[in-house]
């Protein structure tokens, strides 16, 4: 890292992860540039350094590249900067060598203390996440929640010491993009909750896929959640000297799960360690349960108390657009799950209800919706569709859930989630839950899946007061 002053340094991509990138190689006297193919999104660069649109080869000279995560690797910047053997990394791989011995944040250098505490999976890893650093919190704690969760690991790293002397917990999101781009990151404790179909068209099939994600197992400590057969066989293949299950079921020794009503600790053998009562745990249902287990897990491995745990996961609130109520219309409960990006997700999300008008539809990213409406046709009372793919959508439910009423929402309509949901409306009865659950990304029509579900609570909003 020290080596890198007074030689260029490339940054693809200039979002939050690529300018926070940016000016840490400022901070070590690196000559940055930083590459994109929108010139609004340079137009605020960090002071020193140079902005390209449409770069298409290194400069001259380039010692390293650091990438945004969602540039795949074969972007041609990228291919044109392996072809000339200079190593590409990602943003949470450039903080893991910032801390490392030789870094200008290792404790020989001056620098505090970072503990990585990395969860992954195809869903619930920002619940996850937010539990683990409200528990840790909790517990008196310097911790803060970083990566795909919003702020950067880079500056969480860099910011490190500033409250004190001790360590700094990283609670740590990391998406199967960062891992792909972050070779040597081991962490203090890793967590792989759940594997699915998910960025195949990325990953180039499920074995990419799933190979980026258990990288997230090549720590110390591995934890994983087993009843996913997907993760409980990587959990087996960890090189990691520790590994820990987490379980919906009654924990074996080595394990987290739930006896009774309760969810226990028994990872270090001997008797249960209560934790936390399932009813107190938030968002509700089998997925935040696994989550708050894994969440339980990692918190416990770096020394928490079972106490501190609990009080952690009852004081913590998940986060909006994962299924919360928005709105009570003429008996119809309206739920805002636009965090359900991928069909593994909606399934879950789905299987919270009994009679559901189902908004569903955008980009499926490679993935397949016939096992999740073959699963979950019994449960709808009607289904609108929107969004780049909802034609795969139309398909399955044809072969499917023929009979069930479908409507969609084409690209020329103005408002499309204005008219999904007035649609969803007409075909709900008192007592069914209208369901933002997309199974899909949503980039081709919202700026992300945030501002799809502010689009969906403004839509619930401004239904007729007469059917309320």
């Amino acid at each position: 890292m020290t080596d890198l002053r007074g030689r260029p340094v490339l940054v693809a991509g200039a979002g939050v992860s690529g300018l926070a990138a940016a000016a840490a190689l400022v901070e070590l006297g690196a000559e940055v540039t930083v590459a994109d193919g929108v010139a609004e999104r340079l137009a605020e660069l960090p002071p020193g350094v140079r902005g390209v649109v449409g770069l298409t080869d290194p400069p001259a000279g380039t010692a390293l590249v650091v990438t945004s995560p969602g540039w795949r690797p074969d972007a041609p910047l990228l291919v044109a900067a392996a072809r000339a053997g200079i190593e590409v990394i990602g943003e949470p791989e450039l903080a893991w060598r910032w801390t490392r011995p030789g870094g200008p944040g290792a404790p020989e250098a001056g620098g505090a203390g970072v503990r990585w505490l990395a969860v992954t999976g195809t869903n619930g890893k920002t619940t996850t996440v937010g539990m683990l650093e409200t528990i840790l919190r909790t517990a008196g704690r310097d911790a803060v929640a970083c990566g795909n969760v919003g702020t950067p690991v880079i500056d969480a790293v860099r910011g490190a010491g500033a409250v004190g002397a001790g360590t700094r917990e990283l609670a740590v999101e990391l998406s199967s993009f960062q891992l792909y781009w972050s070779p040597s990151i081991r962490p203090a404790a890793g967590c792989l909750l759940n594997i699915a179909e998910d960025h195949l068209d990325w990953h180039g099939g499920m074995a990419g896929y799933l190979a980026a994600k258990a990288r997230v197992l090549t720590g110390a400590v591995a934890v994983a959640g087993v009843d996913d057969p997907l993760a409980a066989a990587a959990l087996a293949d960890s090189p990691a000297a520790r590994r820990i299950g987490v379980t919906l079921g009654e924990p074996a020794d080595g394990q987290f799960g739930v006896l009774g009503a309760t969810l226990v600790d028994r990872a270090s053998g001997g008797d249960p360690v209560p934790l936390v009562e399932v009813a107190d745990v938030r968002p509700a249902g089998p997925p935040g349960v696994l989550d708050a287990l894994a969440a339980a897990a990692l918190a416990r491995v770096a020394g928490v108390g079972a106490a501190a745990v609990g009080a952690g996961l009852r004081a913590f609130s998940p986060g909006p657009h994962r299924g919360g109520v928005v709105g009570v219309v003429g008996g119809v409960r309206y739920v805002d799950d636009s965090k359900a990006t991928n069909p593994h997700a909606a399934a879950a999300a789905l299987g919270g209800h009994s009679r559901v008008v189902w908004i569903a539809g955008g980009q499926l990213k490679g993935a397949s919706v016939t096992d999740l409406i073959h699963q979950h046709a019994h449960r709808l009372a009607g289904v609108v569709l929107l969004g780049t793919d909802r034609g795969m959508f139309r398909d399955a439910l044809l072969r499917h859930a023929p009979d069930v009423p479908t409507a969609e929402v084409t690209p020329g309509q103005d408002a499309p989630m204005t008219d999904a949901v007035r649609l969803a409306s007409e075909m709900a009865a008192p007592g069914d839950v209208v369901l933002l659950a997309p199974a899909a990304a949503s980039f081709d029509q919202f700026a992300g899946y945030a501002d799809r579900g502010r689009a969906f609570q403004a839509a619930v909003a401004a239904l007729p007061a007469v059917s309320r």
